[in-house]
């Protein structure tokens, strides 16, 4: 690895989660030759509108283990 790299990685791990989710999201749609950009901002653009309903407490989150037994749930009520 050279240094300059070395040099971009120490700065980036330094950085709080949220930023360093960013880097790592542009980074890896850089090597999409194929993004569509519109699509993007407006996937950025939601994504933020959601935070915000969550910030504001309009949005109730649900824990992952609750939704996963609801959606298991679901698939054998359907499968019956």
């Amino acid at each position: 690895m050279s240094t300059a790299i070395e040099h971009v990685l120490i700065q980036a791990l330094q950085m709080p989660p949220q930023d360093r989710a960013m880097i790592a999201e542009r980074l890896l749609s850089s090597l999409d030759a194929d993004v569509d950009w519109e699509v993007e901002v407006a996937w950025q653009q939601e994504a933020q509108r959601r935070l915000e309903e969550i910030d504001r407490g309009e949005v109730v989150c649900l824990p992952w283990e609750q939704v996963m037994n609801r959606l298991r749930g679901n698939t054998r009520a359907n499968k019956a």
